[in-house]
């Protein structure tokens, strides 16, 4: 059966669904960071093309693109809106989050956090703890953000190769054997992958052109097959034309995996160096040697240190 496995980690929460002892959607939910759902008193500072604005939320926790301004309403003013969606991630410059107009009502309150949005989802969730052997790794966390970052998935007979970009996320399919099988397996390991690092908006899948109807339509249907309701939520897709390219299009509250991990990589890596420091044995090592930017990250924010030094029971030393 089933299970999130949730962890509360240092700077980052982290789960994973697991079934049958692979993970199948793993997610991290930065400290801090805007939450879908969240309603909050913002201000109007700039007035855009198409009845668009961007608000600053009172707070100071950031700005967001408001789809439509009311009419009338005009730049300092204040109002109440809820984020549809989180700042997205891009080098250069980040997708703002976006939000509407409050409803009629509604009250500032903070949108549901990673915990509570996996046990919405109605399966079990098991709190996992520093102390306790590490089930994440044992379902292949590791391998999971490694893909994440490299971009390539192993598939029997072939790899994939994902590249996140500002328009969409990539898929290049390359592998060996009859083409036809080969695009299917791919198909398959494509859904999967959408799903495990929850890849949102547009999606495109490169395949080896295969010839005839029939061989295109088998593609997606198992594209469809691996993108189950129940786990990818709702998606569209185009057939596959003859040059072999399909496209996926999902809902994107949210950074990807791949978004979160790539945009900051100093920063990813300081998270998982805190992460296996908590797990260090009783007695263990109080010192530990560090690249120069990831003990700086660590540094730069105290409360993580203080957090791990409750965690081990102790002072922990960082070292270059």
């Amino acid at each position: 059966m089933a299970e999130w496995l949730y962890e509360a980690g240092i700077g980052e929460a982290r789960a994973a669904l697991v079934a049958d002892g692979r993970i199948i959607k793993a997610r991290i939910e930065l400290a801090g960071s805007l939450r879908v759902g969240t309603v909050a008193e913002a201000r109007l500072i700039e007035q855009l093309p198409g009845r668009q604005g961007r608000v600053a939320l009172l707070d100071g926790s950031g700005d967001a693109l408001l789809g439509a301004v009311p009419a009338g309403l005009s730049v300092g003013r204040p109002l109440l809106v809820t984020l549809v969606r989180e700042a997205i991630p891009e080098h250069g410059r980040a997708k703002l989050a976006r939000a509407v107009v409050a409803a009629d009502g509604a009250l500032p309150a903070l949108g549901p956090d990673l915990r509570e949005r996996i046990a919405e989802s109605g399966m079990p969730v098991r709190r996992c703890h520093a102390h306790e052997a590490d089930a994440l790794e044992a379902a292949g966390w590791s391998e999971v953000l490694e893909e994440a970052v490299d971009g390539e998935i192993a598939f029997p007979g072939g790899v994939l190769r994902m590249s996140p970009t500002p328009a969409m996320t990539l898929f290049d399919v390359d592998g060996s054997g009859a083409l036809d099988s080969l695009a299917v397996a791919a198909a398959t390991a494509v859904g999967q992958a959408v799903i495990r690092h929850g890849l949102g908006g547009s999606i495109g899948v490169d395949f080896p052109s295969v010839q005839g109807k029939a061989a295109r339509q088998a593609v997606a249907a198992a594209i469809d097959a691996a993108l189950p309701p129940a786990l990818a939520g709702p998606f569209e897709r185009t057939a596959l034309n003859g040059f072999g390219f399909l496209q996926i299009v999902r809902p994107r509250p949210r950074a990807s995996l791949p978004e979160l991990l790539r945009i900051d990589p100093v920063g990813a890596a300081a998270r998982a160096v805190l992460r296996q420091i908590e797990r260090s044995p009783p007695g263990g090592a109080r010192a530990h040697r560090l690249p120069a930017a990831v003990r700086a990250r660590i540094e730069s924010q105290p409360d993580w240190a203080a957090e791990l030094s409750r965690g081990v029971g102790g002072t922990v030393i960082l070292e270059d």
